[in-house]
């Protein structure tokens, strides 16, 4: 292995870029970026921290690293209804090894390319593997959507199929894929899609959006607190895939979806006048309804469930 000094390591981060924007004015190289924010628009800004051991196995191949410490933030900026524009990257290595860097910022820049987010700085230094990305997207001005739109009444929609991730993980705690559901499960923890143009698209249509990292029911609970009402929630009706369903069965895939985090989907909830409207945008899953009442009612089968609503917490 060969071993490089900060500057050095800098460089390698900086080459390939993921993209040149014209509105970055001064990238990486000086003592802070330059941008140009967009006219009557509202600037986005999001964050997250990946440490090892605590959101990624030491296992997990550094190009999905990188592309999962993107995906996390592409995701946050999609429950906002915001485009994606410029990226910062703080790294803490415990040492400057350049393959590892190599293939981590490969994966960083796939997930960044398709949405022309260009890294304009960030920082480097010595410590146990700790990843932390700031992205800066915009939103046209009085746009974004948020957590506190929901009203009583309102249908709960997610995107996508949920427990594939917190699968995937399960199976990569125990040794990695060995047939294509598996390995489907896998890439869906791994690699993560933020759904970026759906939220867009859901611009003034969604009346409160977010992204569901922590698992439905504490992410949906988000939504509660912030509009003031609860939720009813079929668990009949929510969306598996057919991997989660051949690897995990139905009921214990179930059990996933509403609990688990990582699949990094929206829900969003919609006004009943909207509903044929969202249904045009893309094929979402109708899974609930918002209610007067606080907290989440949990059915299936029109019998009632009681969860853990707390979802995954890192104190």
């Amino acid at each position: 292995m060969t071993v490089v000094d900060e500057f050095s390591l800098i460089e390698k981060i900086i080459q390939p870029q993921a993209g040149r924007r014209d509105d970055v004015i001064l990238g990486i190289g000086d003592d802070g970026a330059l941008v140009l924010p967009p006219a009557d628009a509202e600037l986005v800004i999001v964050a997250d921290t990946l440490v090892e051991g605590v959101h990624f196995l030491p296992s997990l191949p550094p190009a999905d690293i990188g592309f999962r410490v993107a995906a996390v933030n592409l995701s946050d900026l999609a429950a906002m209804g915001a485009d994606a524009r410029w990226a910062t990257l703080a790294l803490t290595l415990p040492q400057a090894d350049p393959d590892w860097l190599d293939a981590f910022m490969q994966g960083f820049h796939a997930a960044c390319r398709p949405h022309a987010v260009q890294l304009v700085g960030g920082d480097t230094t010595r410590g146990p593997l700790t990843l932390t990305v700031q992205m800066i997207g915009a939103v046209p001005r009085g746009q974004a959507l948020r957590r506190s739109g929901a009203q009583p009444g309102d249908g709960i929609y997610v995107s996508g199929t949920l427990g594939d991730a917190a699968a995937g993980l399960e199976i990569l705690k125990r040794g990695g894929p060995v047939n294509a559901d598996e390995a489907f499960l896998v890439n869906r923890f791994s690699r993560p899609t933020a759904r970026l143009g759906l939220g867009q698209a859901l611009r003034g249509i969604a009346s409160s959006c977010i992204d569901i990292s922590d698992g439905l029911l504490a992410d949906l609970g988000h939504i509660c607190a912030q509009s003031r009402c609860g939720a009813e929630l079929d668990l009949s009706r929510l969306p598996l895939s057919s991997a989660l369903r051949r690897v995990w069965g139905a009921p214990a895939g179930a059990r996933l979806a509403a609990t688990s985090g990582d699949d990094y989907e929206l829900c969003l909830t919609v006004r009943a006048n909207g509903e044929a409207e969202v249904g045009a945008v893309a094929p979402l899953t109708r899974v609930g309804t918002m209610r007067t009442e606080p907290g989440i009612v949990v059915r299936s089968h029109k019998a009632v469930i009681v969860f853990s609503q707390s979802g995954y917490r890192h104190f």
